[in-house]
């Protein structure tokens, strides 16, 4: 893999072994996939399409069961990947859950220097408070940052955990669902915070897994559709979200729109497949 790429996945399968059926459950399957630096990809797919299981790997979490997973210039199998995961930055809405309620909105995004959950104020420089708070600034949460994290609103939490992630400077930056459960008012806020966040650093590639195109930000680059565990495609954006392109994901028949960066799908009533 040359520098210019994240991560390159070849022929990736992944699978579980079903005790009940007595057989293998395929969650990934023939998976090839490549991303460059910058570029900001969408990962759409239905309920269990595999787009979590696939952030695993992205995140050097979980190991392919056949296939080569490169990450950063490291494969994983014959890497530290302990180190690996601190070049990745990884958020999951349900994280919130994991910190203590009475811990600020700071402390919270100033453990992400250590990469813990608990804060460990004597083990942080200086610059690490600082970053920390640049990345609140470019999450819209500087003016929360003495809130207690217990009484965030969903949307304010995960803008909190992806400055958290950032405070590591990492390379490459996955983000599972970041916009599940957010009202529209927290969702653009978040798309615009996603937008500053590109802006301010433009090597950094990003992965957002979404069930729904309106949570795309415009800058999003590239797109991956995924079914059943397998590629429907993946391809530039505008190449990508096309509606026979979701209607195959989704099973559907889907129509898109465009308008001001952003995209927009609905669905006939009589299109299900």
């Amino acid at each position: 893999m040359d520098r210019e790429h994240s991560f390159a996945l070849d022929d990736v399968a992944v699978w579980r072994w079903d005790a009940d059926a007595g057989e293998r459950r395929p969650l990934l399957d023939a998976v090839d996939w490549r991303a460059r630096r910058g570029e900001l990809w969408a990962l759409l797919g239905p309920n269990g399409a595999g787009k979590t299981t696939l952030l695993t790997l992205l995140g050097a979490v979980e190991f392919p069961s056949s296939g080569t997973v490169e990450l950063l210039g490291e494969r994983l199998g014959s890497t530290d990947v302990f180190r690996l995961r601190e070049r990745i930055g990884f958020v999951d809405a349900r994280l919130d859950r994991r910190f203590a309620p009475e811990l600020t909105v700071e402390q919270v995004v100033r453990t992400g220097a250590t990469g813990t959950i608990g804060l460990f104020e004597d083990r942080l420089a200086p610059e690490h408070r600082e970053h920390a708070g640049q990345r609140l600034q470019t999450m819209g949460m500087a003016q929360l940052a003495g809130r207690r994290f217990g009484l965030c609103s969903h949307g304010e939490r995960t803008r909190a955990l992806i400055a958290r992630a950032l405070v590591a400077r990492p390379e490459l930056l996955l983000l599972d669902e970041p916009g599940s459960g957010l009202d529209f008012g927290g969702r653009e806020t978040l798309l615009e915070a996603i937008g500053r966040l590109i802006d301010e650093q433009p090597d950094l590639t990003v992965v957002l897994a979404t069930h729904h195109l309106e949570e795309l930000p415009p800058a999003t680059t590239h797109a991956l559709l995924l079914r059943g565990g397998r590629i429907v495609a993946a391809d530039a954006a505008e190449a990508t979200l096309t509606g026979a392109n979701l209607g195959a994901c989704f099973g559907l028949d889907v129509r898109v729109a465009r308008s001001a960066g952003r995209w927009h799908a609905t669905a006939a009533a009589a299109g299900l497949r």
